[in-house]
């Protein structure tokens, strides 16, 4: 048996689970699921293109851009779902776009300026700041010359943010019994410390450290202590954290199990269950972030939730965090104690 093997068998639930029954048991090697998924993907967006000058366009794009920046990005772990999708998104913003040129008589070596902007300009147009990254990486490859096609510049969150329903959601995680308490535990890592369901569902018992009777987390480079109520659904979750698929007495290294053997919660699933918990996900993982930003330098901010350093600098500007006094503050601290 193989993966090739059930490769060939129709899609669909139940090879999935045979695959990780096989996957967890050791009888098969684990592989990257999501990026098999997209590379399958791509073969079939890139073959199905009506021109031969766009399939070689699509494919250069595809494997020598989206795949190779993912793989790059991912450092040998596992595609999540959101990354999935992303890359699928801009690789449909390149088909749009090649399918509207090649309708034109044209090709993105021969696409002028006054063309791409009267395709932006038409209703025609899907995807516009998708196909921006194709556009953008054909200047770079010297494909097409003399584009402009400007990324859009993040200045903070567009949506507006209620803190207060966002305090509201959290004060009833910490303290409804009624609620599952894996739900209250993803919910509370969501709206106290930004985190999005493709990272909580990829936590494993691992990332929870006690010492000294203190409580922390690891969702960056330096563990977060956890208070109280947070703390004590954090350790009851890594004692029942046994899935409900474990094959034998194979005990689960996730946080939050999946109901496959060997498998986390998938990003899709944990998103759907902090959904029904009234969590709007974008809106408060928002507010959570731009609160942080408010209280944290930059360089702490990305080393404690996990995040690149550009993104932080970014939200703490968005926040309007004037911490030109943080280094003198740290140093007088020091001095005091």
């Amino acid at each position: 048996m193989t993966h090739e093997s059930l490769d060939e068998l129709p899609e669909g639930k139940v090879v999935e689970h045979i695959r990780s029954v096989l996957v967890a048991s050791g009888a098969l090697p684990k592989r990257d699921e999501q990026m098999v998924r997209l590379e399958g993907h791509v073969k079939d967006l890139v073959t199905s293109h009506s021109s031969a000058e766009g399939r070689k366009v699509l494919h250069r794009y595809a494997t020598w851009h989206l795949l190779r920046r993912l793989r790059r990005r991912s450092r040998g772990k596992e595609t999540t779902y959101y990354q999935l999708q992303v890359a699928r998104q801009h690789l449909r913003a390149g088909v749009y776009l090649l399918d509207w040129l090649k309708g034109q008589n044209l090709t993105l070596a021969t696409c002028r300026q006054a063309d791409l902007e009267r395709w932006i300009a038409s209703d025609d147009a899907r995807l516009r700041q998708e196909a921006g990254h194709v556009v953008r990486w054909a200047l770079a490859q010297e494909i097409t010359r003399d584009l402009s096609f400007p990324a859009e510049r993040w200045n903070g969150p567009s949506q507006p943010m209620d803190d207060e329903a966002r305090w509201t959601i959290a004060r009833r995680l910490l303290h409804d019994d009624t609620l599952k308490p894996e739900d209250r535990l993803a919910g509370l890592l969501l709206l106290l410390y930004a985190q999005w369901p493709a990272a909580i569902s990829r936590l494993t018992v691992d990332h929870i450290e006690e010492t000294d009777g203190a409580v922390r987390i690891r969702l960056g480079a330096v563990p977060v202590e956890l208070p109280e109520h947070v703390a004590e659904l954090a350790l009851q979750q890594v004692e029942v954290r046994r899935s409900h698929a474990v094959l034998g007495r194979t005990d689960s290294p996730w946080l939050f199990p999946g109901g496959q053997p060997g498998r986390p919660i998938s990003a899709w699933a944990m998103g759907e269950r902090l959904r029904k918990l009234g969590i709007r996900l974008a809106e408060a993982r928002s507010a959570a972030r731009f609160q942080l930003a408010t209280e944290l330098p930059a360089a702490v901010l990305a080393r404690t939730l996990g995040i690149d350093i550009t993104v932080a600098v970014k939200w703490q500007r968005a926040a309007a965090g004037d911490w030109g006094a943080y280094a003198a503050e740290i140093s007088h601290r020091t001095s005091t104690s």
